[in-house]
């Protein structure tokens, strides 16, 4: 085992959208390649049902991250896919299992050291997807748009030997409409939290990593595999870290360290 490989109790990965172009497998193979849990969370949007819809695209690295987390069931691993509105159509399927993952449309984690963490991919409290789906799709083609354009300039940014950077996250903490909504997600999700009794909650869906408190709950964002790269970790002892994985682990052997970008929560 290198320096680079990582050992967990519980990974959280949400957000990964496999069946659209913006998807970036093959840092997410690298970064299940390195790391190893006994649990591992599917938060949401792992398969993006909306773009599949209007118009198939399923290349050969999106069947490889599917066939890799089902090697890692048959392993041992327990998976728990729990659905976001990109691939609303396996609510209809919670409680059931497929291929060794479990099913499920919230989840009740707790940690090694007690804590209750309260898992939803987060789309409920999104009021434009509640409520007005037709601006959610014209929202979600925009996203797209801004998702090719980074794509290209982080190409460029490659080939200069440039760290690498999102153009659409970037605009998402520039744009004040963009910012007020993450800040009122955030705070609604927490409540919800707080009002299960949840000591944390963790869900995806706005595709912004991060960790912080709340009231009195530590709120969690996986982020995605879109813009970020990100995920969440749980260690042995009950620690909370979040991870960005935007560079292949052979590219900074032997730690990573220009790609590993880590944020602990407090236990």
């Amino acid at each position: 085992m290198s320096r680079s490989d990582l050992v967990v109790r519980t990974l959280f990965l949400s957000d990964i959208h496999l069946g659209t172009k913006g998807c970036q497998p093959e840092l997410l193979l690298d970064f299940l390649k390195h790391c190893e849990a006994d649990t591992i969370y599917l938060v949401g949007d792992i398969v993006d049902g909306w773009r599949l819809k209007s118009g198939w695209y399923w290349p050969q690295l999106h069947n490889d991250v599917v066939q890799k987390l089902l090697r890692k069931v048959r392993k041992g691993v327990r998976i728990v896919y729990v659905p976001g509105n990109h691939d609303e159509f396996l609510r209809d399927f919670a409680g059931s299992t497929f291929g060794g993952i479990e099913i499920a449309e919230e989840a009740v984690h707790e940690t090694a050291d007690g804590r209750r963490i309260l898992v939803f991919h987060g789309d409920k409290f999104d009021v434009v997807v509640s409520h007005v789906r037709w601006l959610a799709y014209l929202g979600d083609s925009a996203y797209e748009a801004a998702i090719w354009l980074s794509s290209r300039i982080s190409r460029v940014r490659r080939r200069m030997g440039l760290p690498y950077w999102s153009f659409s996250a970037w605009g998402k903490q520039k744009v004040k409409r963009a910012v007020n909504f993450i800040g009122d997600f955030e705070n609604a999700v927490a409540a919800e939290a707080a009002r299960h009794g949840a000591d944390v909650v963790l869900c995806g869906h706005i595709h912004h990593p991060v960790m912080k408190r709340i009231g009195m709950v530590d709120y969690v964002n996986t982020g995605d595999w879109v813009e970020s790269c990100s995920a969440v970790v749980e260690h042995f002892d009950g620690r909370l870290e979040l991870l960005s994985w935007t560079t292949p682990a052979a590219a900074t052997a032997p730690d990573r360290a220009d790609a590993d970008v880590r944020v602990a929560v407090a236990a």
